[in-house]
């Protein structure tokens, strides 16, 4: 008897791209707007970037580990 193993690399490629992929988007659109001279609405991108990344490194981050 043949026995078909569950193939779980879709699932954490997709919870690793939920995991950084928006962190980046800000901080790629904070860095527009930052060599756009628009430098307060800049830094609050940033730091939704690196807020959004730590949240999501700590909930992710227990779904990968368990």
């Amino acid at each position: 008897m043949i026995f078909i193993e569950p193939n779980f690399d879709g699932l954490l490629t997709a919870l690793i791209i939920i995991m950084v992929g928006p962190s980046i988007v800000l901080a790629i659109i904070g860095s527009i707007l930052y060599y756009n001279q628009k430098r307060k609405a800049a830094k609050v991108f940033f730091i939704l970037a690196v807020i959004y990344l730590v949240i999501s490194l700590g909930i992710c981050g227990v779904l990968i580990s368990s």
